[in-house]
């Protein structure tokens, strides 16, 4: 049995082999075995093995518990601790002091935990334990520690074995809180005690409270008399003594135990140098950091090989590189470390190349690679190009030195491959370990979903699960990233409820791709309560949450909910900011757009290009393109988005000739359009009657710029040519593609069969649309407008009878204003206003009104088969027409009267605003399915062509 002897002993690797060895002896399952694994991992740092290792022993002792417990104590892993503990008590085993102390120490390492002190405290006097030497002795620091000096005190005067330690606690505590005389009072009452004498721990802490005085030199006097202080000059003594602090952690107590060897002139050597550095460097404390530079300078050590590598890794932390280079090249002697540290450097501060050149330069100087240059370098090969082939000749150097067994080097070899795109030999990688590793596992799971592989990643998850290995947060945050890329709601929910199985929910990774599988999915609803269970909302969670409400359509949650955010006085970034801006867009919020824009400029993101751009769409969608234009020309650099964003504005807004103008002055600095630029240009061309000059600019795609057209390109041609009325034209243009017709095609050339009456062509076209889309109701209401038109109401009642039985809805006709940053909504004849009658008697006085300069009622687009004055009175209330009536009552002039409508605005209602802005001298912009039409003095920017 030589496994106890020797297996504490060993390193992670090693360690994970004798746990195979021990499985597939049969031994694992014999207690003492186990629980000196467990012991062992955790002395390793390797927590999630400890932990996967008691999961799977089915009879478990006090000492299996205590042994984990033990674990999350040396790994300061309080929460953890705690709920095991809580989980040991409900599984009826009973605790014993060995559960109680690693409990302690964690309370001793955690800042304010005095309550949970205290609640431990009361559990050992429940179950007898307040006796225990050990116990009391624990309890006793954990108060010291704590500042409550009173109830250490208490602790302390009643137990009956005190030995020197306690007594050193008791005088540090008092020393640290600044009760130097306390401290003394401490020292002078054990030094009386007879059976006990202070040592040179006692000696230190009271000098350390007292610091000078005449109990300062008595104390200082029996420490040199005691031979206690005679080591007060041994640098190698009190290098042992930073050693021991660097090792606990206690890096506060190295930094004031160095100032306190100066000030006492010890001397100090290459290894003082090296272990101060190493605090600092953990601290961050880097001002601190550059005067030991100096000062190892002044005392000729700046040279020295470890002091200067610990100069490196403190300049690459502070992300001064040219410090570190500086100190790398003035080294007299580099070593293996040396190289390591500059190149890892370089990779943290993203030089890859820098980093593979270091690494040339190292091999060609004699050094041989380990696992960690290694590493540095697979993390750089992801850095760099995909065609680059670096990192195979890396993999052969691992294979040559025999460093594929370690799983540093194997995981980083995984990761490089996956993030390359060569998943199949990243899996053989993963399959060809000899044990089972989170880091690799994970490394390979995102490497499915990189490469848009997610069926793979959930597979390989559910592997995983089957075989019992238990998942860590950042697999499940991982995971649920494929969720979302599949839109897997159900799955998602299943991974949902295991994380909080495993108690991970709260972690602030899992929980922020919890939120974000919802949102993407859809699900606002599991989404809003997944982003209330998070305690403290980061950035990440609330633009997520944002943009969430955005992407689906709920653009007014999207604005309360930053309205929320500002109440918490959180700021947001420029991502939050462009969601929002958007949201503007959707809903043509004007008002609180111009509110985001103020904020974005206040918060100075107006440079952002990302913010920019989305501020001028949201303008250019709101009517407003003469704001957008001027945000356009003040931007410092543009990149094709915001030219684009400008095109189609203009095109949207029927200023076909500053469109083409803007797309040429665009080619003319030499920047290349893509296919969204050519939508922009052909919609322009299409909404002012350019006939040709849309054939012109959809051949030149392809021919000059090498944009082979698109659906939506040819959609744009035969809108164009189908509004010209050009029918024939545009149905060579739809039987000529190198595709299938998409809907939005059909529907355009439908639409334009509409307005020039050809009813034959039009129930074709309506045929072959529905072919492609049975529930498609714009077919059929199409359709049902070309029979109306020509009187063939049988048709009209065919089409509608067929709508019935297919149980097909036709979107109704809304529209919508914006009044004080509140939206005010109408339907046809709509009643539901609170403010519903002086609506009416203003679009009543209107209708009087524009009768009078000439309006009237063209009651052939109402599709009815019903009298002339019934058809008239019909027209006067549309969606349209009450918005505006209500936008003249309280939007005072000279202000835009600014209109959304989500179908295309009808001839007479655009016949009627057209009267309606000559009558009240007001501007009118209605935005309607298709495009934007400006009012004002009785005409309309389209000219009558739409």
């Amino acid at each position: 049995m030589p496994f106890p002897i020797t297996i504490s002993a060993l390193s992670l690797p090693h360690l994970q082999r004798a746990h195979a060895l021990l499985t597939t002896s049969g031994l694992i399952s014999d207690l003492f075995f186990s629980n000196n694994l467990i012991s062992s991992y955790s002395k390793c740092g390797s927590v999630s093995s400890a932990r996967q290792l008691f999961d799977q022993i089915l009879h478990r002792d006090s000492v299996t518990w205590n042994s984990l417990l033990s674990a999350f104590a040396h790994n300061n892993l309080f929460s953890d601790a705690f709920h095991h503990f809580r989980q040991m008590l409900i599984s009826y085993v009973p605790p014993t002091k060995l559960t109680v102390i690693p409990l302690l120490k964690l309370c001793a390492n955690t800042s304010h935990c005095v309550s949970t002190s205290r609640a431990v405290h009361s559990f050992v006097v429940k179950i007898g334990l307040e006796s225990d030497a050990m116990v009391s002795s624990s309890l006793v620091g954990v108060y010291a520690k704590s500042g409550l000096l009173d109830e250490a005190k208490c602790l302390f005067d009643g137990m009956i074995d005190r030995d020197v330690v306690l007594w050193n606690v008791m005088i540090k505590g008092h020393a640290q809180l600044g009760f130097g005389k306390k401290s003394f009072l401490m020292f002078s009452e054990l030094h009386r005690s007879g059976t006990l004498r202070p040592d040179a721990i006692s000696v230190r802490c009271v000098l350390m409270g007292l610091e000078t005085g005449r109990e300062f030199e008595q104390v200082r006097s029996y420490g040199i008399k005691s031979c206690l202080l005679e080591d007060i000059s041994d640098v190698i003594t009190w290098n042992k003594r930073l050693s021991e602090n660097v090792q606990d952690g206690k890096f506060d107590d190295v930094l004031n135990r160095f100032v306190e060897m100066k000030r006492k002139g010890v001397g100090v050597d290459n290894v003082t140098f090296v272990i101060v550095l190493s605090a600092v460097t953990n601290e961050e404390c880097f001002e601190l950091g550059k005067q030991i530079h100096v000062l190892a300078m002044k005392e000729g050590f700046h040279s020295d090989t470890p002091v200067s590598n610990n100069l490196i890794n403190l300049y690459a932390k502070m992300n001064s590189l040219d410090a570190a280079r500086t100190v790398f090249d003035r080294m007299k002697e580099l070593d293996l470390v040396s190289w390591n540290s500059m190149i890892s450097a370089n990779v943290q501060s993203g030089l890859d190349i820098q980093s593979i050149d270091l690494f040339m330069d190292m091999t060609k100087n004699g050094f041989f690679p380990d696992h960690y240059t290694l590493t540095s370098i697979l993390r750089a090969c992801l850095g760099i190009t995909a065609s680059s082939s670096i990192h195979e000749q890396v993999h052969t150097i691992c294979i040559k030195m025999g460093l594929l067994s370690d799983f540093f080097v194997l995981t980083a070899l995984i990761d490089t491959y996956a993030e390359k795109g060569n998943m199949e030999r990243a899996r053989i990688l993963f399959e060809g370990m000899d044990w089972f590793d989170h880091a690799a596992c994970n490394a390979l799971i995102s490497g499915y979903i990189k490469n848009n592989d997610n069926s793979s990643a959930l597979n390989l998850f559910a592997s995983l699960h089957q075989s019992g290995g238990r998942s860590n947060d950042f697999s499940l945050a991982t995971v649920l990233k494929a969720c979302s890329g599949l839109v897997a709601l159900q799955l998602g929910k299943q991974i949902h409820a295991y994380a909080v199985k495993l108690g991970f929910d709260s972690n602030v990774c899992v929980s922020s791709s919890i939120l974000d599988m919802y949102i993407k999915c859809g699900n606002m609803l599991d989404s809003s309560a997944a982003f209330s269970d998070i305690h403290e909302p980061d950035d990440v969670a609330w633009t997520a949450m944002i943009s969430g409400y955005v992407e689906n359509g709920n653009e007014d949650y999207a604005l309360n909910l930053f309205h929320q955010m500002r109440k918490l006085g959180l700021l947001p970034d420029e991502f939050t900011l462009a969601s929002l801006v958007k949201a503007c867009s959707c809903l043509a919020a004007l008002g609180q757009g111009r509110q985001i824009h103020a904020i974005v400029i206040k918060l100075d993101h107006a440079s952002d290009s990302f913010v920019g751009t989305s501020m001028m769409d949201m303008y250019a969608k709101c009517g407003n393109i003469e704001d957008s234009y001027e945000l356009f020309k003040r931007m410092d650099f543009k990149n094709n988005v915001s030219w684009n964003v400008m095109v189609l504005g203009f095109a949207q807004h029927g200023k076909a000739g500053k469109a083409l103008d803007l797309f040429n002055k665009m080619v003319s600095y030499g920047l290349q359009p893509d296919k969204i630029t050519f939508l922009g240009v052909l919609s322009a061309c299409s909404h002012s009657g350019l006939v040709s000059k849309a054939y012109n600019y959809f051949d030149s795609m392809f021919r000059d710029y090498g944009i082979k057209p698109e659906a939506e390109h040819y959609s744009s041609l035969v809108d164009a040519l189908g509004r010209a009325g050009l029918l024939s034209k545009a149905e060579e243009v739809i039987d000529t593609m190198p595709f299938n017709a998409s809907s939005s095609t059909y529907r355009a050339l439908l639409g334009a069969c509409r307005n020039q009456r050809n009813m034959e062509l039009g129930e074709k076209i309506a045929n072959k649309l529905l072919l492609q889309e049975p529930q498609d109701a714009s077919a059929y209401v199409l359709m049902s407008n070309i029979y109306a038109t020509s009187n063939k109401w049988d048709g009209v009642t065919n089409a509608r009878r067929s709508m019935k039985c297919k149980n097909i809805r036709k979107d109704p006709g809304y529209s919508w204003i914006e009044v004080k940053n509140k939206m005010h909504m109408f339907v046809v004849d709509d009643k539901s206003h609170p403010e519903n009658q002086i609506i009416y008697d203003e679009l009543e006085d209107l209708i009087r009104r524009i009768k009078h300069e000439g309006y009237v009622p063209n009651t052939e687009v109402v599709l009815l088969d019903v009298e002339e004055e019934e058809k008239e009175r019909s027209l006067y209330y549309h969606s349209e027409k009450l918005a505006i009536a209500y936008g003249l009552l309280r939007i005072p002039a000279p202000q835009k009267i600014r209109i959304i409508k989500n179908l295309r605005v009808c001839g007479d209602c655009h016949n009627a605003i057209k009267y309606m802005s000559k009558v009240s001298r007001r501007e009118i912009v209605l935005r309607d399915g298709s495009r934007f039409h400006c009012f004002g003095d009785g005409k309309c920017s389209c000219g009558d062509y739409w």
